[in-house]
């Protein structure tokens, strides 16, 4: 019975590390083919970081979303500006740690001005940023600001 508890407990943790959520590393170009795309689903894209406090409180709201939204054409994206060299040290801890189960990528660009205008000509480049859209009605709204429930709700309310 022991030996087969040591086994269980080996394979749990062995497992572990694949049902992790994955956070992959991207570039802006490949952040802006994905803000580009033109199909009926609605996206949410938060950009935040571990360092930033109102984005962490927030950070559940979008999973939530993720859940009540289920079944919908909804998508969440978590954008992480934290410092690429900070990905096993910081990001990928903090992701297992909170559960995030939305996607969750880093954006490797060392200078923010390079993508600020791009994402919106209005973001003055403080977090957390909020881009909803939806390609297909041709939609988009920015919010540089932490969301409420209420007020999340109402704006993703608003795309579907």
């Amino acid at each position: 019975m022991k030996s087969f508890l040591l086994l269980l407990a080996a394979a749990l943790l062995w497992a572990l590390p694949g049902r992790a959520q994955q956070v992959t590393v991207i570039k802006f170009a490949d952040l802006q083919r994905r803000l580009s795309r033109q199909n009926d689903t609605t996206y949410v894209v938060n950009f935040w970081a571990t360092w930033c406090a109102p984005c962490v409180k927030e950070l559940p709201l979008f999973e939530q979303l993720s859940t009540t939204q289920a079944g919908k054409k909804v998508k969440v994206l978590l954008v992480s500006l934290d410092y690429a060299s900070q990905l096993d040290k910081k990001v990928k801890p903090f992701v297992l740690k909170r559960g995030l189960k939305s996607e969750v990528v880093l954006l490797n660009e060392p200078d923010p001005n390079s993508y600020l205008e791009k994402v919106d000509p209005k973001w003055s480049g403080a977090i957390p940023f909020t881009l909803i859209w939806n390609g297909k009605k041709n939609r988009r709204a920015t919010f540089e600001k932490e969301f409420t429930p209420a007020e999340l709700t109402a704006e993703i309310n608003k795309f579907l």
